[in-house]
């Protein structure tokens, strides 16, 4: 038989001269909170991701929200249109959509709650209990444009 030689590491040493680092899993020392807006902006970049979604929120909120966009330093707000509830271990999420005229609005919700769904699931780690989906409009092919081609305000 073969004797291995045994050769004494740093952590070794330090744990032999009373000082030890911490044992266990070091998944189960500490907490993971995810606040409402981070699953908010995760399921509102997932729900554009969908072909047949034009916008999200309500006429009132892309007003707004265009205007403010307009405002030099204002920036596109990625939770227009989506409320998220988060708990310990599950998330709801409610989410305003404007869908392009002529698209299956039925498969297109459908599409836009897997997409969700997915991505909330994947990047938190939370279970997603319900995406609720209320389709707030229908964007008509001769009505204007949103102000995302115009210049800033200066």
């Amino acid at each position: 038989m073969t004797e291995v030689p045994t050769r004494t590491t740093a952590t070794a040493t330090t744990a032999a001269a009373g000082t030890r680092r911490g044992t266990g899993d070091p998944a189960t020392r500490g907490r993971t909170t995810i606040s409402d807006g981070v699953v908010a902006k995760i399921a509102g970049m997932a729900a554009r991701d969908v072909v047949g979604v034009y916008a999200l929120g309500s006429g009132g909120a892309r007003t707004l929200g265009a205007v403010r966009d307009r405002v030099p330093g204002g920036s596109r707000s990625a939770t227009r249109g989506v409320k998220a509830e988060v708990g310990e271990v599950q998330t709801a999420l409610d989410l305003e959509i404007v869908v392009e005229y002529g698209v299956s609005i039925a498969a297109v919700s459908r599409t836009v709650r897997e997409n969700v769904i997915s991505a909330v699931e994947r990047m938190t780690g939370l279970e997603v209990v319900e995406v609720n989906i209320n389709v707030g409009d229908v964007k008509l092919p001769d009505e204007e444009e949103d102000d995302d081609e115009r210049p800033p305000l200066q």
